[in-house]
């Protein structure tokens, strides 16, 4: 019995590690008003992000897109490429990005997802806001994030300025300008094919670049077999150490 326990916990910390071992960085370019920016998040890396292979994913968000700035003195001024509202709308997901954490009571969430939840729900939000109302507040209410007053006295003071600058930097740092937004970047390395059809097929993309044995959500459509070569090694490997113990 002791030695079944010790198999199937071995086995389980392999899976575990392999799992690890498959993280896929992504890191995403985007403005917080771009109408294509909002369609991917919410229809594309939303979804994903719902089944396990949120396990193999790595998420880097960058919310700056088309803007530029300039610096005067102590302040930044920044041309947002959908006007002054997304320089605001920026800028709460910049401080989001600072300041979103999960806390020790909240065992079902964690600082990525909450992150995400909260994302999505304001690239949801389109353009409109009724009464004019950024929805910033709402949508930390829907996504259990505790410190609005944080993230929105960090986007109306210079703190959010200085942190949508550095996002700027990452940006200019990548590609200046930014030809497409959202631009998405799996593995460090932009692929224009990875590009194009990630915007319709995020999952596809994203499961190419994770290592076999595939995640099921990848395989389950035919594209491959569940069962692969790493399989037997990983049963082989229990099996010994179940003996040893």
């Amino acid at each position: 019995m002791f030695a079944k326990v010790i198999g199937i916990l071995a086995i389980a910390a392999l899976s575990s590690a392999a799992k690890t071992f498959r993280v896929v960085p992504v890191t995403i370019y985007y403005e917080s008003l771009c109408p294509d920016s909002q369609a991917f998040i919410a229809n594309q890396v939303y979804p994903v992000f719902k089944t396990e292979l949120k396990d193999f994913i790595e998420l880097t968000w960058v919310p700056f897109g088309k803007t530029t700035f300039e610096t005067r003195g102590s302040d930044v001024m920044f041309q947002c490429h959908h006007g002054e509202n997304e320089c605001y709308g920026n800028k709460v997901h910049a401080c989001a990005l600072q300041h979103i954490q999960a806390n020790s009571y909240q065992n079902e969430f964690t600082k990525t997802s909450l992150t995400v939840d909260f994302i999505t729900c304001l690239m949801r939000a389109g353009k409109n806001f009724p009464d004019n109302v950024y929805p910033g507040k709402r949508c930390a209410v829907e996504s259990h994030i505790n410190n609005w007053e944080n993230i929105a006295q960090c986007a109306n003071s210079t703190d959010g300025s200085q942190l949508l600058k550095s996002q700027g930097e990452k940006t200019f740092e990548f590609m200046n300008p930014l030809t497409s937004v959202p631009t998405v970047v799996f593995k460090m390395a932009f692929n224009a094919e990875d590009q194009s059809r990630a915007m319709n097929d995020f999952q596809g993309v994203l499961c190419k670049y994770i290592s076999e044995p595939k995640p099921r959500t990848c395989t389950i459509n035919g594209a491959g077999s569940h069962f692969t070569i790493f399989t037997p090694i990983l049963i082989l490997a229990a099996f010994f150490l179940a003996r040893f113990f």
